[in-house]
């Protein structure tokens, strides 16, 4: 976006519509009446996407969750079932090995340091992308429409609806139209769970939190999670090397916000009857939020 673009719509627009200034004026959406985007374009070109309603209680059984860390090199694969599973950025390195079925990237960093991640993934026609409008216009400026040949999912921050003002989480119940959705947590008004993500996902400094909310949604019913460590941040990632890290701010964030947000998702659900088995035995997320085992011994066992 010009800087003339940008400096209008900070003239014209509130500051808590600040969120949509790299998005306006070439960005136009379209919502359904159930409130998740449905159409996006982008400079009067349509790009193709599906609407979250294609996806509300469409699955059943298991899936693999993979996060990045470290601990995914000690996995033996050959052990594992042959069940559907969803990347978070990095974690595409293990398409050989596991079958991914659906992705989410909401980083914009990673987008813009991971381009050759970002276009493997955005060319595997099997793979479903859950992203922003952000993360979808990066796509498009970077790539061009002609090499999306997944399946783009608009996903949006319930505190940063795109071309809405900006509301935070403790105050979204406060609204003319508070999602139905959206439990909060009893201990903390800024933590919330959306059980129906079409009217947003509520965040938690980590994107496993936005994956549990969608794979709740869909109605998996069994997640296994690998390289949920949460305890090794000077390490580099399970597909980095030292010279190759990425720094991250996940540790700034553990105790006050991943941990807490964590555990009320568990609660909400064990209550869905939905299980989370935790395959990083050392993580730092404790047995009392996902019940941690070896994912090596846990599989060959089954």
């Amino acid at each position: 976006m010009s800087s003339f673009y940008k400096q209008l719509y900070r003239y014209s627009h509130p500051r808590s519509f600040r969120h949509n200034e790299t998005l306006w004026p070439f960005v136009k959406i379209r919502r359904a009446v159930t409130g998740e985007i449905i159409s996006v374009s982008y400079k009067q070109q349509q790009i193709p996407v599906t609407g979250l309603s294609e996806f509300a209680a469409r699955y059943q059984g298991e899936i693999l969750l993979s996060a990045t860390g470290p601990s995914v090199n000690s996995l033996n694969f050959d052990l594992f079932p042959p069940i559907p599973a969803m990347g978070v950025n990095g974690a595409y390195h293990l398409n050989k090995k596991v079958q991914f079925r659906f992705y989410i990237i909401v980083d914009m960093g990673f987008f813009n340091d991971r381009p050759q991640i970002v276009q493997h993934i955005i060319a595997d026609p099997a793979l479903k992308l859950f992203t922003t409008v952000h993360g979808i216009i990066n796509i498009v400026n970077n790539f061009g429409r002609e090499q999306i040949k997944c399946t783009l999912i608009p996903i949006e921050d319930i505190s940063y609806r795109i071309f809405e003002p900006f509301v935070p989480i403790k105050d979204i119940r406060q609204t003319l139209r508070p999602p139905p959705g959206l439990l909060y947590s009893q201990e903390r008004e800024d933590i919330a769970f959306n059980s129906d993500i079409r009217q947003g996902i509520a965040d938690a400094a980590t994107v496993i939190y936005w994956a549990l909310q969608i794979l709740s949604f869909c109605g998996f019913k069994k997640i296994y999670i690998i390289g949920l460590d949460m305890n090794n941040f000077n390490q580099p990632r399970f597909y980095e090397d030292n010279q190759d890290k990425l720094p991250t701010l996940l540790d700034t964030f553990l105790e006050k916000t991943i941990l807490p947000s964590l555990k009320h998702a568990s609660e909400i659900l064990r209550k869905n009857e939905v299980k989370v088995i935790n395959l990083s035995p050392q993580s730092a997320i404790p047995d009392s939020i996902f019940k941690k085992e070896n994912g090596n011994d846990f599989f060959s066992r089954q």
